[in-house]
């Protein structure tokens, strides 16, 4: 009897402590500062219930930079991601250095089972890819990829509204992603250097803005892959961007509709919004918050409504959040999800397929 108690007691105890931990802000580190949108977490670090338990990065000056802008302890920065390891437990990191870096990170991450969230586009090339998604499966890890995109609740409008036939199938999707250009807006040489570094970002405009409408596209279609991609780009500032193009114009087919993502580092201003037509109307993401659907009548009139969308709830509403709730089993993302790496794959496909056709003057056809 007195063993059978001590045995209850045990589990019991065993049960508190797993649901204390459970209950403990999610711990997640941080795998280079060479990103600028690394800010974001620094930021969301301050206001939400996750932890930032350890810094990776080797350039001292910028972690100190970061660390005077953000107020966190350069105790807490280490020069490599095996320094880190052997001081702290993350439960999952994100990867903010370079594009080609990700391959690297998944690497050393996912054989301890450290969930990994890298920052748009998911790698360099499919082949490293490919590589990530074998590791990531093999050792039953989270890969997930952020997009500012993903958090717009005006894009999510969209999609509900194409669900609900409200303006018919899709039959047209377009896409504008992009900014005046890297050097103009003078963001810091950390981030610039390899920015403007086919081998460490996989391409300019093609891969930094495009992957934003093949993500989107995959996202509206349900996780289906495109019938071909075609592309063209341009290098427009030489002056500015002299290895990589900052001008890329991708088609896609798919069975019933076209999308056509139009990536630039010379808009005028920023902007990242999308159309979508279907065979009764359209619906338009203006921005973050601003959205309107017209419903055609006649000829060329419509009937346009419009509204300002606010900020979606937890934890739908930040990418390090709803990281921490995945890692922590509290949602499960389906596999045509934004961050998904099932979208994501076919993400890479299309950027692939992208590059291979600006470089060649060819449509590529995707095989089934």
């Amino acid at each position: 009897m007195k063993h059978a108690f001590l045995g209850l007691l045990l589990m019991v105890s065993a049960s508190s402590a797993a649901a204390d931990k459970q209950s403990d802000p999610v711990r997640l580190a941080v795998v280079g500062l060479t990103h600028t949108h690394v800010h974001w977490i620094f930021e969301s670090d301050k206001r939400e219930s996750f932890e930032i338990v350890g810094i990776v990065e080797p350039n001292l000056d910028l972690a100190r930079r970061y660390s005077q802008q953000h107020g966190f302890d350069m105790d807490r920065v280490y020069p490599t991601m095996d320094a880190l390891l052997e001081s702290v437990e993350p439960e999952g990191v994100t990867a903010f250095g370079t594009i080609f870096e990700h391959l690297e990170v998944v690497q050393t991450m996912a054989p301890r089972g450290i969930h990994v969230m890298v920052e748009k586009p998911l790698a360099v090339s499919l082949d490293h890819a490919r590589q990530m998604q074998a590791l990531a499966e093999q050792h039953g890890i989270h890969l997930l990829t952020n997009y500012e995109t993903t958090w717009y609740p005006t894009n999510h409008r969209t999609r509900e509204v194409l669900q609900s036939g409200d303006i018919g199938p899709l039959r047209k999707l377009i896409v504008r992603d992009g900014h005046k250009g890297p050097a103009k807006l003078g963001i810091n040489s950390e981030f610039l250097d390899w920015l403007l570094d086919p081998e460490q970002n996989g391409a300019g405009a093609l891969f930094d803005f495009g992957c934003y409408g093949a993500n989107l596209a995959t996202w509206l279609q349900g996780g289906q892959r495109p019938l071909s991609v075609t592309a063209v780009t341009q290098q427009l500032q030489p002056e500015n961007n002299p290895r990589v193009d900052d001008e890329a114009t991708i088609i896609l087919t798919y069975p019933n509709a076209q999308a056509i993502i139009q990536a630039s580092w010379n808009w005028p201003m920023g902007r990242k919004d999308m159309e979508v037509y279907g065979l009764t109307g359209a619906a338009y993401a203006d921005n973050r918050h601003d959205f309107r659907v017209r419903i055609a009548e006649g000829y060329d009139g419509f009937k346009e409504e419009s509204e300002k969308l606010p900020q979606r709830e937890s934890p739908w509403h930040d990418p390090f959040v709803m990281f921490g709730a995945v890692i922590r089993g509290e949602i499960e993302l389906p596999p045509d999800d934004l961050s998904s790496l099932e979208n994501n794959m076919v993400v890479m496909e299309i950027l692939e397929a992208a590059r291979q056709s600006a470089a060649s003057g060819q449509t590529i056809q995707l095989m089934p």
